[in-house]
C-alpha cells in the first residue's frame, strides 16, 4: 500500500474527541477518505458535513457494535487501507480509592472497545495496511494516582503487541501511539477524581501530524511501532 501522497481510506473511531477531529481533519487536508464513528452525535453531524464523510454513532459497551465499524466502513470507502482509535476515557484516585464503576469503565473504554474494533477490522484492512490506536505514556511510566487508568491502557497495549506478531505475514501495521501528556483538556474531564502533577502539555497538532505521517508511509513495519517516533523524555512521561 503506498499511501504516503494520500488516497488512504481510512477509519477513525472516536472521531468527535479532541485527538479524533485533529486526526479527520488532518486526514483531510491530505487527500485521504475517511469514515467516522464517534459518541457525540452533533459534533460527528457537522465534521461529516465538513468532510463529506459517511458517519456512524458509536457506544463504548456495544461491543458487537464496534465490531461492525470496519466492515460498515469498508462498505462504505470502498475498501479500507486503516483504521485508527483514539478513544479513551481517564479516571484518578489512590488505587484503594477508585470505584469499581470508574473501573469497569475505564476498561470498557480504553481496551475492550479498542480491541473489539481492531479486532472486527483485522479481516477488512488490506494487505500492508495499519491497525493503530491511541494508549499514552503512562503505559510506560505510570504516576501515583493512575493505576486503574495506566492498567487499562496497559491491557490495550499488551494487546497490540499481540496482535502485531499475528498480522506479521500481511505486513499489516500495528501501531501503539503512545502520546505524552497533550494539550486537549482530556485529564481535566475524568469521570472520577483529579490528576496528579503533570507536566507542561505537548502540541496535539504537531503529535497527530507526526502520527498520521507513520501511519501512511509506504513501507508498514513487521512489528509495533510507538508513534509519533520519537520517544518523549522524563518531563513528558505522564499520560
Amino acid at each position: 500500500m503506498n499511501t504516503a501522497r494520500g488516497g488512504a481510506r481510512v477509519l477513525v473511531v472516536g472521531a468527535t474527541g479532541e485527538i479524533g477531529t485533529l486526526a479527520v481533519r488532518a486526514l483531510d487536508r491530505r487527500h485521504c477518505r475517511t469514515a467516522l464513528a464517534g459518541r457525540d452525535n452533533r459534533r460527528l453531524a457537522a465534521l461529516a458535513a465538513g468532510t463529506g464523510s459517511p458517519a456512524r454513532g458509536v457506544d463504548a459497551y456495544d461491543l458487537h457494535g464496534c465490531s461492525a465499524l470496519a466492515p460498515w466502513a469498508a462498505e462504505a470507502l470502498g475498501g479500507l487501507d486503516g483504521v485508527l482509535v483514539t478513544v479513551g476515557v481517564a479516571a484518578f484516585g489512590p488505587a484503594a480509592r477508585v470505584s469499581d464503576a470508574a473501573a469497569e469503565h475505564l476498561f470498557a473504554v480504553n481496551a475492550l472497545c479498542p480491541m473489539a474494533v481492531l479486532r472486527g477490522a483485522a479481516p477488512f484492512v488490506g494487505d500492508g495496511g495499519f491497525l493503530a490506536a491511541v494508549t499514552g505514556a503512562v503505559v510506560d511510566t505510570p504516576l501515583t494516582g493512575t493505576a486503574d487508568y495506566a492498567a487499562s491502557k496497559a491491557a490495550l497495549a499488551c494487546w497490540l503487541g499481540v496482535l502485531a506478531r499475528e498480522l506479521r505475514k500481511r505486513r499489516v501495521a500495528v501501531v501503539d501511539a503512545r502520546f505524552p501528556h497533550l494539550a486537549t483538556g482530556f485529564a481535566a474531564r475524568a469521570v472520577e477524581g483529579s490528576p496528579p502533577p503533570l507536566p507542561s502539555p505537548a502540541d496535539p497538532a504537531a503529535a497527530v501530524s507526526a502520527l498520521l505521517d507513520r501511519l501512511l508511509a509506504a513501507a508498514a513495519p513487521a512489528r509495533p511501532v510507538t508513534a509519533p517516533p520519537w520517544r518523549p523524555g522524563p518531563a513528558h512521561r505522564a499520560l
